[in-house]
């Protein structure tokens, strides 16, 4: 049987930003600008780049202008057109959506990133899907998202992006138990969702990247608390390892944590020496902070 082509992308964006206080009392916080584009946006141009064709952004109150960024700003555009500003005009157009690719649901409760994305499952339907947490700012040569999708189309399966990191941090995140390690993939016999530094089962741990089959909805349905009290993604998606292929990709990348405020600062800097106009004036800003 062909395997499906992966079009849908879920965006869990309900969360309250409560790190990046009082920025985030008005303003969601994947609206928080990284140079001059933000993280939500970063998040959809690479889910573009792979080929995704459909977005479900899971909200949550305050959060409408996630929204209104996507949409056409026809008064803005006009006046740009009037004032000559065809630079910032094309910047503007380049990040609109198609009509009906983009659609909302409302996280009522706070229950956890597995009661998020059970939220998206009218979305999801019987397709595959991917899921990308904009926190996670990615800055890879391909698209991270795009890297799942081929690990996708190899495998046949579940794919998640992994990377591994020192063991007195692996509590913060969900951690591979490993069946086979094949360099760039790694096939995956368990998952835990945040353990105790001494019960981990390893140092490679899922980042907020994910191609994941539909079935994992069902096992959300269930509602079971794990971590933290809430309704676990980890935890779901563990219970299709051993019914459907499931690996962890290596990703080729770089990652910056954008929920948290050093990382979000790294990325500010990172970004800006990568673009030609900006790397001079951020080297010789840098240079005055030696």
């Amino acid at each position: 049987m062909s395997l499906k082509p992966l079009k849908k992308a879920v965006l869990p964006v309900a969360g309250l930003g409560t790190r990046f206080l009082p920025a985030t009392k008005a303003m969601a916080k994947e609206m928080l600008p990284v140079v001059d584009k933000p993280l939500i946006q970063y998040a959809v141009e690479e889910a573009r780049a792979a080929g995704i064709e459909q977005f479900c952004f899971i909200t949550g109150r305050g959060k409408t202008a996630i929204v209104e960024h996507f949409d056409v700003a026809y008064e803005l555009e006009r006046t740009l057109a009037e004032r000559g500003k065809q630079a910032e005009l094309d910047a503007l157009r380049a990040q609109s959506m198609p009509p009906g690719s983009i659609v909302t649901v409302r996280q009522q409760v706070p229950m956890g990133l597995g009661h998020a994305i059970w939220c998206a499952r009218a979305f999801i339907g019987d397709d595959p899907f991917a899921i990308l947490l904009p926190d996670d700012l990615m800055m890879c040569e391909t698209s991270c998202t795009a890297q799942l999708a081929r690990a996708y189309e190899e495998t046949g399966g579940n794919v998640v992006a992994i990377e591994e990191v020192p063991m007195e941090r692996v509590n913060r995140y969900g951690v591979l138990d490993v069946a086979e390690d094949m360099g760039r993939l790694v096939s995956i016999k368990g998952l835990v969702e945040k353990p105790r530094v001494d019960q981990a089962p390893s140092n490679l741990t899922v980042i907020g990247r994910y191609v994941l089959m539909p079935e994992v909805i069902t096992h959300l349905a269930k509602m079971e608390r794990g971590s933290g009290n809430e309704v676990q993604l980890t935890d779901g998606m563990a219970k299709l390892i051993g019914h459907q292929p499931f690996h962890g990709l290596r990703y080729e990348g770089r990652r910056f944590d954008c929920g948290d405020k050093a990382g979000y600062l790294e990325a500010q800097v990172a970004f800006a020496l990568q673009r030609p106009d900006m790397a001079p004036a951020m080297r010789a800003i840098l240079k005055t902070y030696s």
